[in-house]
């Protein structure tokens, strides 16, 4: 039953987007945990801006060596050598991918540490010199932990590639748990350095199981390096354009966090508190349906007829749609509950969670494009296009820098939210025109029609959370995390069951869909409306 459970493959683009929102969930949820316990113990003050300004070069270095080699080429050609070319072709694939990419990291992290004292200003430029001192030691254990994340981002994309989403879902929580672990555990003892070890100690647990996850597959590892093999070819080939355009994202948070950092005290801590509590939507909704269906995606772009590519990608963004308005509505009228109930204790006061929740507001607005260009990211992939996101990325990158420097003179720290949405709704909008261009139509009525469906649901729960907010701060107060949870549950519950029940009453395609494989998963009746097999499998 266990082994079931862990190692089962989903059948279906909507059940594979069930796991992988579902330990999204969890895992966000751990993730409010180690916020919380982070701003209670810490507040928005300089301790918190030097762990996560610390974190910027770390991750900025993984996500353009690591991820970049593997996002954009790694799971088609896995899945191709794993159907067609046998397991042990596969592995052997794998196993040299995965020795290439930790070479070519810890020389690069390596560079890292030894260079950290002169990069740390540049990042922490706002701050103090003995607080960008801190940073930098933080920086060098956090890109030790990064290498233990190279090697399970390799086991992970594998997992990805043979539709096993379970063990790849459940990773992220424990490495939260490991850095509640440094939070609760080591900071006391060592100061915040102790959130560092935190992290490294996260990511150990990350890696052990996705390697175990891997092992069940029939891995096994051995030290082998092929330079000239076909695979590395392909990711060479494929992997310039894909680090140009992580490196563009990352660079963009950066430069936001070295703009918060000449804002004020605790502005690093309150932007990153904000976007985490951003992105649990977008990371639960939007990433799991792009990652569930990128394998379908490669599948069909590679076919003769682009009509399943279109229905398929049609399909995803319409689900991701009847998820997201919801959340829209729950995250903008009640957003100081949200941020309040999350890292709303001890030294976090109300001043920081009041500009904290606006901030959130300002991000909220955009929780659509946010969620969709994942997608439309991956679709690009799909066609082994990644040049045409790095380009967009890049225009986003610029407007919303430059629209962020002006609006944080005007609004503060909210002009950070004002400045995203913006550029992501343009990356948006300039990612589907360009698609639609190249395929044709995209299936954009079905998806007017349905969000149309949406929007007037989305209306009746929004008035229906303010009715119900105005009830119940009757019999709980905002003072008190009970009463704040106690607000959230019953208002906010009772606006997403009037969700449901307007989608149910006119007859939306997404909540027929849904009701559908509820059925399927739970009764064994109605038959899945998005194979991701196919017939050739």
């Amino acid at each position: 039953m266990i082994r079931k459970l862990f190692h089962g493959k989903s059948s279906t683009i909507t059940s594979a987007a069930i796991i992988v929102a579902g330990f999204s969930i969890l895992s966000r949820v751990v993730g409010f945990v180690r916020d919380r316990i982070l701003a209670g113990q810490f507040g928005a003050g300089e301790d918190l801006d030097v762990y996560f300004a610390a974190f910027r070069i770390p991750d900025f270095l993984f996500q353009m060596i690591v991820v970049g080699a593997l996002s954009a080429s790694f799971i088609p050609l896995f899945s191709k050598y794993y159907r067609l070319k046998g397991h042990d072709r596969a592995w052997a694939m794998t196993n040299n991918v995965l020795n290439v990419v930790l070479v070519l990291f810890v020389a690069i992290a390596g560079i890292g540490i030894a260079l950290a004292d002169y990069y740390a200003p540049l990042i922490a430029y706002g701050l103090s010199p003995e607080l960008q001192s801190q940073v930098a030691d933080l920086s060098r254990i956090m890109l030790g932990a990064q290498v233990l994340l190279a090697i399970s981002m390799v086991y992970g994309s594998v997992l990805q590639s043979v539709r096993r989403f379970f063990l790849y879902s459940f990773a992220p929580i424990f490495y939260n748990f490991g850095i509640i672990f440094g939070a609760l555990f080591l900071a006391p003892k060592f100061g915040v350095i102790g959130l560092a070890y935190g992290v490294f100690i996260g990511a150990a647990m990350h890696m052990l199981i996705q390697t175990y996850g891997v092992l069940s597959l029939g891995y096994r590892y051995w030290p082998r390096i092929k330079l000239k093999a076909p695979e590395i070819k392909y990711i060479v080939k494929h992997m310039p354009p894909r680090v140009l355009g992580l490196a563009v994202n990352q660079l963009n948070f950066v430069l936001m966090t070295v703009l918060a950092s000449t804002v004020t005290t605790g502005a690093i801590t309150i932007l990153q508190f904000a976007y985490n509590l951003n992105f649990f939507p977008i990371g639960v909704i939007g990433v799991s349906f792009a990652i569930a269906s990128f394998p379908a995606l490669c599948e069909y772009a590679s076919g003769e007829s682009s009509a399943q590519f279109k229905e398929a990608f049609s399909g995803t963004v319409r689900q991701i749609l009847f998820f997201i308005v919801p959340a829209t509505i729950l995250f903008v009228l009640m957003r100081a509950q949200i941020v309040r109930a999350v890292v709303g204790a001890g030294e976090f006061g109300w001043t920081e969670t009041i500009i904290t929740a606006d901030l959130l507001g300002f991000f909220a607005i955009s929780f659509f494009s946010q969620a969709i260009v994942y997608v439309l990211i991956r679709a690009f992939f799909a066609y082994e296009d990644t040049m045409t996101p790095f380009w967009i990325a890049l225009l986003s990158l610029a407007t919303n820098i430059g629209l962020a420097f002006l609006f944080v003179q005007e609004f503060g720290i909210a002009g950070f939210g004002m400045a995203f949405s913006i550029s992501s709704v343009l990356q948006m909008i300039a990612l589907w025109t360009i698609l639609r261009a190249r395929i044709g139509s995209l299936g954009e009525w079905r998806i007017i029609k349905s969000t149309s469906i949406l929007v007037v649901a989305g209306a009746l729960a929004g008035i229906t959370i303010q009715i119900m907010e105005n009830m119940v701060v009757v019999f709980f107060s905002i003072d008190t995390f009970l009463g704040i949870v106690g607000q959230v549950l019953i208002a906010g519950g009772m606006g997403m069951l009037m969700y449901a029940l307007a989608t149910y009453l006119m007859r939306s395609e997404e909540m027929i869909s849904l009701l559908a494989g509820m059925k399927k998963r739970f009764f064994k009746r109605a038959k899945p409306a998005e194979p991701i097999a196919t017939a050739q499998q």
